[in-house]
């Protein structure tokens, strides 16, 4: 598959709730990332993801999926020519990537992710 999903974040307007029943529930291991405040979700053979406090806190708490491309200005664009609404231009995460976040013209969100290791 060319562009997988590789990261499925939780942006939660209560994280302490949100990592007690997720843990009760599954059996994932979140490790808090130092320095950000951010969980990891390990979840063993498949997709993994992340947790966060919502950065919109007037919208629900959500997941929101993240698909591999290989130029995410590039997959941000043509997503845009496409009609697409840019909610997130790319942005860099220091020492691991690039995303961005799009609303495709459904009015569904997704989110596009470039590692470093391909760039």
């Amino acid at each position: 598959m060319a562009n997988p999903f590789v990261h499925i974040e939780l942006e939660t307007n209560d994280v302490a709730r949100a990592k007690d029943f997720y843990q009760k529930l599954f059996d994932w291991k979140l490790e808090d990332v130092p320095g950000m405040d951010y969980t990891m979700i390990n979840v063993g053979d498949g997709t993994g993801g992340g947790m966060m406090k919502n950065p919109v806190p007037e919208v629900p708490s959500h997941w929101l999926a993240y698909v591999l491309v290989d130029d995410v200005a590039a997959a941000t664009s043509k997503a845009k020519a496409l009609g697409a609404t840019v909610c997130k231009e790319p942005t860099e995460i220091p020492e691991y990537g690039w995303f961005s976040v799009i609303m495709d013209p459904t009015g569904a969100a997704l989110a596009l992710w470039q590692g470093k290791e391909c760039k």
